[in-house]
């Protein structure tokens, strides 16, 4: 199996979709409209629904101080 080497995110309050990129480091915003099964899936999140494909672990948490700490509350 192939590790992957981005992932999109999505996170309630946010309208638009993110990509990290794993090998360089970085998150940017993805500008263009999502169009296929990107856009499929990311109109189903819109719409309260939860679409997971490939990930194994996540979670949203307010600030990167929480995770350092151990806490996993929003």
């Amino acid at each position: 199996m192939n590790m992957a080497k981005v992932v999109v995110l999505g996170i309630p309050g946010e309208p638009g979709l993110w990509l990290a990129d794993l090998e360089a480091g970085t998150v940017s915003q993805i500008d263009a409209p999502a169009d296929g099964a990107l856009g499929s899936a990311n109109e189903l999140r819109t719409g309260g629904s939860t679409v997971i494909k490939g990930v194994d672990f996540a979670i949203a948490v307010s600030s990167a101080a929480k995770v350092s700490s151990g806490l996993l509350d929003p």
